[in-house]
């Protein structure tokens, strides 16, 4: 189990075992990790985590505290959590962008103009390490439709609209829970638009499939 994982279930076990109450403010960071046997690190993505499914609520200044835990609140949470662990319509959608995008990025290898060019490196250059994890998603959600834009069809920009909205939870997991995610895929953005801007169409095709194929392994282990 990942390091981050265990943090969230060790965090979860409190919540569900009474320890930890609706309302109720979290340990000191440093104490709460020693406590747990967890690095702050880890203990930190875990409560970034928890708090994007409304589990936390990190309060600037005051602390970190379990939220009110009502139905309404965690609906969101629930459906989230169901969409990964669950739903293999997920992987499915993963699936069929890895068999569509590589051919999206070839064929933008040699379709694509300065003007969408110049845009999608834009982009590579607006996100930095340290992005947060909503500006990652929004970013890569960009990146890929910029690419569908620039192969000239219009069907598959309509096809990959669909797809990466029912994949955008999940990506906002990963980014959330693995360690490195921004850089890493700042690293393929670029080397993907490196293919495209050398019309390399075997490069671009090759990079667009390890970049998707990345996720689609981590959600495979995540479940």
């Amino acid at each position: 189990m990942a390091l981050t994982d265990e943090a969230i279930v060790k965090i979860k076990d409190m919540i569900t075992s009474g320890e930890l109450r609706p309302g109720d403010r979290l340990p000191k960071e440093t104490d709460l990790a020693a406590r747990l046997g967890l690095s702050r690190n880890s203990l930190r993505e875990a409560v970034k985590a928890l708090t994007l499914v409304n589990v936390l609520d990190v309060r600037h200044g005051d602390g970190t505290y379990v939220t009110s835990l009502d139905s309404a609140h965690l609906l969101d949470a629930l459906s989230f959590m169901v969409d990964l662990h669950q739903d293999d319509s997920v992987l499915q959608f993963f699936e069929v962008r890895r068999l569509l995008e590589p051919g999206v990025a070839a064929l933008a290898a040699v379709r694509i103009s300065r003007e969408q060019l110049a845009e999608l490196r834009l982009l590579t250059s607006d996100l930095t390490a340290d992005a947060a994890i909503d500006d990652l998603v929004a970013n890569d959600l960009r990146f890929h439709r910029g690419i569908a834009e620039a192969s000239g069809n219009a069907v598959v920009c309509s096809l990959l609209d669909g797809i990466s909205g029912a994949t955008q939870r999940a990506r906002i997991w990963r980014g959330v829970t693995q360690a490195g995610a921004v850089e890493r895929t700042l690293a393929e953005h670029t080397a993907i638009l490196d293919a495209i801007e050398a019309n390399d169409t075997d490069a671009a095709r090759a990079w667009m499939t390890a970049h998707i194929s990345g996720v689609e392994t981590w959600l495979r282990k995540a479940r």
